[in-house]
């Protein structure tokens, strides 16, 4: 299948320097998240797969501007990091659109498998804190919660693995785009 022939992705990075969403051992949701979706971008990149980005390396655009991005490609995928007052809760999950509930679990099994935590599975977007997310609802994407920040065990596992991490959704994503 030729490059112009894959579906389209899309990959973007929650939360911003203005709303730099949950911390955990002194390390904001934010910046976790836009180095994640840049490890992957690269990734991406050396496999000759097509992409955007919310901005470019080492920044993001606001959501609006993201929304509208992601509602134009194919595959959106928006990384976030779950947070909890119980710093045992752990895991990965995934929020979506009933349309993208499949490769939510195939995300979901990926990060699961790498960084050694549990899967708390692909739920609808209604699961999660909020009924309605911008990025799902009006971008049509899938919101990947990575691992709970609030947890320090999986806070490590994540640091440790996170190259891979980025090689294994890169092939994941490439799988995909293929299809």
């Amino acid at each position: 299948m030729t490059k112009s022939a894959m579906k389209s992705i899309f990959i973007s990075a929650g939360h911003s320097h203005t709303d730099p969403g949950a911390s955990g051992s002194g390390v904001r949701e934010a910046d976790i998240v836009l180095e994640f979706r840049d490890l992957l971008a690269n990734a991406l990149e050396a496999r000759g797969v097509p992409f955007r980005r919310d901005g470019r390396e080492g920044e993001n655009l606001p959501l609006s501007q993201a929304v509208k991005m992601a509602a134009e490609a194919d595959i959106a995928i928006e990384f976030h990091c779950n947070a909890f007052s119980n710093p045992s809760a752990s895991g990965v999950e995934t929020l979506s659109g009933p349309e993208h509930l499949e490769l939510g679990a195939r995300i979901c099994e990926v990060v699961s498998k790498t960084l050694g935590i549990r899967n708390r599975g692909a739920k609808g977007e209604a699961s999660g804190q909020h009924s309605r997310l911008a990025f799902i609802s009006r971008g049509r994407g899938i919101i990947v919660e990575l691992f709970f920040i609030s947890n320090p065990d999986d806070m490590v596992k994540y640091q440790r693995r996170k190259m891979t991490l980025a090689e294994e959704l890169a092939d994941l994503l490439e799988e995909v785009a293929r299809a």
